[in-house]
């Protein structure tokens, strides 16, 4: 890679981590919550945010997508959930993952661990394989479980967010939820510490393996209005955008990519570029 093609990528990347942190900051203004461990309920708190942020964090806004559809579900025997169908609907179609890559702050503290100096573990056909299990989680934590069970199964056995933004830090500032965590909040800490660890070594493990709300942007990736494209008259297939790619790519923009744009600055045809459907 180039000199200029490399600092190309370290502009975007530092562009990026911006983006991601104003988002979180956006997602989580509540400042006078911090201070007295309260959780927001003003009237926007039922307006999601786009990425994996809980509801729970004393500085939190807006509502989790994702926990929004598990209490939708919980209620879908009297009513069907359209506003957060139509809330996720509208996120994918526009956005697709481009949502994981720059508005989800669980993704750039991904990163930043991934930063520390260690051995890497790269992408393979395991990592690849590994990243189905996304989906057997959304199906059976965030919709089986809320569905059967009248549980938000995620949020309540797996989501390592709610235990980072929510649990531990209102368990740290409420004495009397400090008395409440069991057996459960110790299994949400160990499973958040493990995730963490992972992601030194493993470039965002959660959004490749784990993620659920990630699951569903992915389905939309293909079509989104907004995202990396492709042009396949300049396309010359040389796979190095593939082959340089982080995630569990098999091309661009499909169900694993995340739209960072790192594949942009790589191609040595131009044929790779953001925001539109075609040129003409």
């Amino acid at each position: 890679m180039s000199a200029s093609v490399s600092g190309d990528n370290k502009k975007r990347r530092i562009s990026r981590s911006y983006v991601q942190l104003i988002a979180a900051v956006l997602y989580n203004c509540n400042i006078k919550g911090f201070a007295d461990a309260n959780i927001y309920q003003g009237n926007i708190k039922g307006i999601c945010v786009p990425g994996l942020n809980c509801y729970s964090c004393p500085g939190a806004i807006g509502a989790c997508p994702l926990g929004s559809l598990q209490t939708g579900l919980l209620s879908s025997r009297y009513k069907i959930p359209y506003y957060i169908l139509g809330t996720l609907l509208l996120f994918g179609l526009f956005l697709g993952r481009f949502i994981c890559g720059w508005l989800c702050p669980f993704g750039l503290i991904q990163e930043l661990l991934y930063k520390i100096p260690s051995k890497k573990i790269k992408k393979n056909r395991i990592t690849r394989f590994l990243t189905y299990i996304k989906y057997v989680i959304l199906l059976m934590f965030a919709i089986v479980i809320p569905l059967w069970k009248l549980i938000p199964g995620f949020c309540k056995y797996i989501c390592p967010v709610g235990t980072l933004e929510g649990g531990i830090i209102l368990t740290y500032m409420d004495p009397a939820i400090r008395k409440l965590a069991g057996s459960l909040f110790t299994w949400k800490v160990f499973l958040l510490a493990l995730i963490l660890i992972i992601c030194v070594f493993c470039f965002r493990m959660f959004c490749r393996f784990v993620c659920p709300l990630g699951a569903i942007y992915s389905f939309f990736n293909p079509i989104s209005f907004f995202g990396i494209k492709i042009d396949e008259e300049k396309c010359i297939h040389c796979d190095i955008c593939v082959k340089n790619c982080r995630m569990d790519v098999k091309r661009v923009c499909d169900r694993e990519c995340i739209q960072c744009g790192d594949c942009i600055g790589q191609c040595p045809a131009d044929a790779i570029y953001f925001c539109k459907r075609s040129r003409h």
